[in-house]
């Protein structure tokens, strides 16, 4: 619940500020770059630049204040397509000394687009030396529920988030990258221990199946293991903590109904084999993106997980107790835009984009802080 908006300056423009109250913390937000065309992730470089996707097929370096930008080369074939184009970038985990640069994105290929991964050799400028390391098999022509967050795990494995691409069978077809999570070492070979490698009709990179437009995905700081959130029909947006081997029932299982119809789906809400998740949203907040919150300089938000809202441009903070949900609290209710994207910069702030014609680049902070 937000407590009130105590000021708001020059809207829609870098520089402008706005004063929000939360339940835990008075914050200041800050609006550090605008004019992002339906920007989707985003990664902190070590020198305190920014590199941010655009759908529409463009990498942007902005400098560290937003005031500057400049289009990234080396990208690979990127066919943006519906809700598919380029997505997520993330850094090699030990980026100092392997400088390279992953995303997320459509791709085209026999069959249509698919969401595919590509790594390139950071410059300081540019990418080189850009290789394809995954692909999701089989493509298709639609143009919905590519998924796709990217995130090291403290091994140095890539997860990687599909979406069902709007076929709901395939999410339950082990011989079928479409609705799961894979999980592929950083150069795109496939770990000896992923769940299903060693079956014939399986794929071996998938890590978890049975989920339907995973585009949340983040490290628990504790526990080191992938937690994720999932687009549902309407309603049954799922939180999830994503096991090796675990199927996730969709759409065996949901707790949302058809679009239009309201009528049921697959089985109901609960079967034998299938996991139940962490947490849902029904009504329906259309998530995307997800960080823990670890620092202090938002006190009252350590250990609170943070997911961003589509369909109500609201970040949502998730009080948690272990692995349950004690409390939800939705700030920012249609100020900024539809956010795409949250994270938690290495400054110890919380970073939002928001997916708009003109989409911006936010900061996060308490509102007292001299800094």
């Amino acid at each position: 619940m937000v407590l009130g908006v105590l000021a708001f300056l020059a809207a829609g423009q870098a520089g402008a500020e706005q004063i929000e109250v939360s339940q835990e913390a008075t914050l200041k937000v800050e609006r550090i770059a605008g004019g992002l065309s339906h920007p989707w992730g985003l990664a902190f470089l070590p020198d305190g630049r920014f590199l941010v996707t655009e759908r529409g097929g463009r990498l942007y370096l902005l400098d560290a204040d937003g005031g500057q930008r400049r289009q990234v080369a080396g990208l690979p074939d990127i066919e943006p397509r519906g809700q598919g184009g380029l997505l997520d970038v993330a850094l090699h985990p030990d980026f100092a000394d392997t400088p390279w640069v992953y995303i997320s994105y459509a791709g085209p290929g026999d069959g249509g687009v698919g969401t595919e991964v590509a790594r390139g050799r950071w410059n300081g400028q540019d990418l080189e030396d850009t290789e394809v390391i995954f692909r999701l098999q089989p493509k298709s022509r639609a143009g919905q529920h590519f998924g796709s967050r990217l995130v090291f795990d403290g091994a140095g494995r890539l997860y990687v988030t599909l979406g069902d691409r709007g076929n709901r069978p395939r999410a339950q077809d082990l011989d079928d990258h479409a609705g799961s999570v894979v999980r592929i070492d950083d150069d795109g070979s496939i770990p000896a221990d992923n769940p299903f490698v060693d079956r014939a009709d399986a794929r071996p990179e998938i890590f978890s199946y049975g989920n339907r437009n995973v585009q949340g995905a983040a490290l628990h700081p504790e526990t080191g293991e992938l937690w994720t959130h999932e687009h549902g029909p309407r309603g049954g947006d799922e939180i999830n903590i994503i096991r090796a081997g675990v199927n996730y029932g969709w759409p065996v299982i949901t707790y949302g109904v058809n679009y239009g119809t309201g009528s049921a789906i697959g089985e109901g809400t609960h079967k034998e084999g299938m996991a139940q998740p962490l947490y849902y949203w029904d009504p329906s907040i259309a998530p995307s993106g997800m960080a823990f919150y670890t620092a202090d300089r938002i006190p009252g938000w350590q250990g609170d997980l943070l997911v961003g809202s589509l369909k109500f441009a609201t970040l949502v903070r998730l009080e948690l107790d272990g692995e349950e949900v004690v409390h939800e609290e939705r700030l920012l209710q249609g100020d900024l835009g539809r956010i795409r994207d949250v994270r938690q910069g290495p400054d110890g702030l919380v970073y939002l984009l928001t997916d708009e014609d003109d989409g911006g680049l936010y900061r996060l902070g308490p509102a007292l802080e001299k800094r």
